[in-house]
């Protein structure tokens, strides 16, 4: 099955003509991109079902909220297409098109005419990472990877397999969400992961289910091909309101994703993107549902880490009095705020990092002992 897609609303078997022209400025702004296969998993008799909260745009989205590149990515790009922000991870943007448009997304900018960040050209990329031996890890992104032709992420992939210090590349992708048939009708990506997934050097999969109803029979067929080509499969989400701000829900994605042998690894706090107040959930009520599912989770399932890509880094939230809100840098641009912990006056209103403004204590950071 090829699923067929869909840029526009009217394209939509029944979609109500009014609710079409009711968004027609949102999707001036914000482009709308599906497919049939994932509209196909939405109960359209549910004005609420989550899936179609998820790709479907929202009148909402017309509030005035957020920047465009509120984790100041931008800033961070070295060369055309190429952003190393960690020592050892550089992100090189493949691609400026995905398999659908989360509405929640937080590089809406790539969509926009005038403000293209992804180089086709990854000549100038490639040279930066042979030239930082530091880089272990690269993610391939955008947009999404695996929209690319397979010959062209073979090209990519097989590039930076000839630099020795590159040991892990990372593909972040929807696509397992958004169209697995990509994966279980292509038998040669199967076999560039076969090829470049070594005992040595593992490919990553990093995909973005997030919500329960996404891991599909095809999706799971999906998964567990990665799976056999070699792929470490991984998956994060972001925590979006009324997708998975139900700890029950996030539970569920957190148990069948350990099931299938997908770790959870990060949950994001939703970023203050241009568009996104109608998705975005308080870090405080955020953490509370986050800590909530792991209590339904078996210990395998509950090895997700709760994050704000904030400019800086890595920020996690590691716990919660009523008075105060706990935060860790996971990572960070700085490498002297590796592992820094912070305590903040609590503030249930703060949606992000920079919303907290009374800083109460600030551990500092033990270098390790080099003579030892």
């Amino acid at each position: 099955m090829k699923p067929r897609y869909i840029s526009s609303l009217d394209q939509i078997a029944g979609f109500p003509a009014e609710d079409f022209r009711a968004l027609e400025t949102i999707t001036e702004n914000f482009a709308f991109r599906a497919n049939d296969y994932y509209l196909s998993l939405i109960n359209w008799q549910d004005t609420a079902d989550p899936i179609r909260r998820l790709i479907i745009p929202c009148a909402d989205e017309a509030e005035a909220w957020g920047r465009l590149d509120p984790s100041s990515e931008g800033s961070y790009t070295v060369a055309p297409g190429l952003q190393h922000k960690y020592r050892e991870t550089a992100l090189l943007l493949v691609s400026d098109v995905c398999g659908g448009l989360c509405r929640y997304c937080f590089r809406k900018r790539l969509f926009i005419e005038d403000s293209r960040e992804v180089n086709r050209d990854i000549s100038a990329g490639l040279a930066y990472i042979r030239e930082h031996p530091e880089i272990t890890n690269v993610l391939l992104t955008g947009g999404d990877p695996l929209v690319l032709s397979t010959e062209r992420l073979q090209e990519t992939v097989a590039a930076l397999r000839e630099i020795d210090h590159v040991q892990i590349i990372r593909i972040g992708s929807k696509m397992p969400a958004f169209n697995p048939y990509r994966i279980t009708t292509d038998p040669a990506l199967l076999d560039l992961i076969r090829d470049y997934s070594t005992p040595e050097k593992r490919i990553y999969i990093m995909a973005q289910f997030s919500h329960p109803r996404e891991l599909s029979p095809v999706a799971l067929e999906g998964v567990a091909l990665l799976q056999d080509a070699g792929a470490i499969v991984m998956n994060q989400t972001p925590l979006i309101r009324g997708i998975n701000d139900d700890p029950e829900v996030l539970a569920e994605l957190f148990r069948t994703l350990s099931f299938i042998g997908a770790s959870p690894y990060y949950v994001f706090q939703c970023r203050p993107t241009v568009g996104n107040r109608t998705y975005a959930v308080p870090v405080e009520e955020s953490y509370r549902i986050f800590e909530q599912a792991r209590g339904m989770c078996s210990g395998l399932a509950k090895r997700a880490r709760f994050v704000m890509s904030h400019a800086a880094g890595k920020i996690e939230v590691v716990g919660m009095t009523p008075e105060y809100t706990f935060f860790k840098y996971n990572q960070a641009a700085d490498p002297a705020n590796l592992g820094r912990f912070m305590v903040y006056r609590s503030d249930p209103e703060a949606y992000w990092f920079d919303d907290y403004t009374e800083l109460v204590d600030e551990g500092q950071v033990i270098e390790p002992d080099r003579d030892s």
